[in-house]
């Protein structure tokens, strides 16, 4: 339908944005030095991807009205309004711009691309874990329960997945003795599965955020030191200057000096010779 004034209101507010992202965007580009390293850094990557779908949508919003216009069918509307929704969500990696400017976030980060082993091994032990209760609560609840909800032993992975987190939806729940057994079994072993890997991400993220916190004080204490060595720097070229011009006016007196009592020792001569 039409756009209402709200939505309206939204897209300048957003245009304004997207605006001053590009600019500064663009401004880093042309300062940085190495173009392709720049376009490497996984924050100037989710700088792209957060900018350009402002500008999809724009050319996409309007081929849909050309389009529109010339009497097309329905059946390319329908793709190209799907390919809105799915430029519109990504409107949300807005958020990650943060990144730049939070050190939780940055902490964060650096845990997940430090600990990729150790959530392999999370997700290991809960593929397993799963392979393992699933069937057993099917077989459970197939032979000894009242109410059929688990209908296949691939349709168990899901109660096993939310059991064994701990998260309990409730819409698969076992009714018979054995397969609750079986339920609090899987409950358990997730806890302890989980805590295995947790251990060793925690410590990974508490080193993360003291380095980050180190490194982000030295930045701040560089800059005054290099602002102290700075002027240091120039009162010791003052001072240069000035004992260099003290030692040439000492030499140019000395040299007066030394040529008046040259002249006065010439005069001194000249008169004994007379004499």
């Amino acid at each position: 339908g039409e756009c209402s004034q709200r939505c309206y209101n939204i897209f300048v507010l957003e245009t304004v944005c997207v605006a001053w992202f590009s600019l500064e965007f663009l401004l880093r580009f042309i300062q940085t030095q190495s173009k392709c390293m720049f376009l490497r850094t996984p924050l100037n990557v989710i700088d792209v991807v957060a900018i350009l779908p402002y500008y999809i949508t724009l050319i996409v919003d309007s081929l849909s009205v050309g389009g529109k216009s010339t009497g097309s069918g329905n059946n390319y509307l329908e793709k190209v309004g799907l390919v809105l929704r799915v430029l519109r969500a990504l409107r949300i990696f807005y958020v990650m711009r943060l990144a730049r400017h939070s050190l939780g976030l940055q902490t964060l980060g650096l845990t997940v691309r430090r600990c990729t082993r150790e959530f392999g091994l999370l997700l290991l032990f809960l593929c397993v874990a799963m392979a393992l209760f699933s069937p057993l609560v099917f077989l459970a609840e197939s032979e000894m329960g009242a109410k059929q909800e688990f209908t296949s032993i691939p349709g168990s992975y899901w109660w096993a997945v939310i059991s064994m987190t701990t998260v309990g939806y409730g819409d698969m729940v076992p009714r018979s003795i054995p397969g609750q057994v079986v339920a609090l079994s899987s409950i358990l072993s997730g806890i302890l599965l989980m805590a295995f890997p947790v251990t060793s991400i925690f410590h990974t993220f508490s080193r993360s955020y003291v380095e980050l916190k180190e490194e982000q004080n030295r930045a701040l204490r560089q800059k005054p030191d290099s602002q102290d060595s700075t002027k240091s720097q120039n009162s010791e070229d003052s001072q240069e200057t000035d004992s260099y011009h003290g030692i040439t006016e000492a030499a140019a007196s000395a040299a007066q000096r030394r040529k008046s009592m040259a002249a006065q020792r010439a005069a001194e001569i000249r008169a004994s010779m007379k004499t």
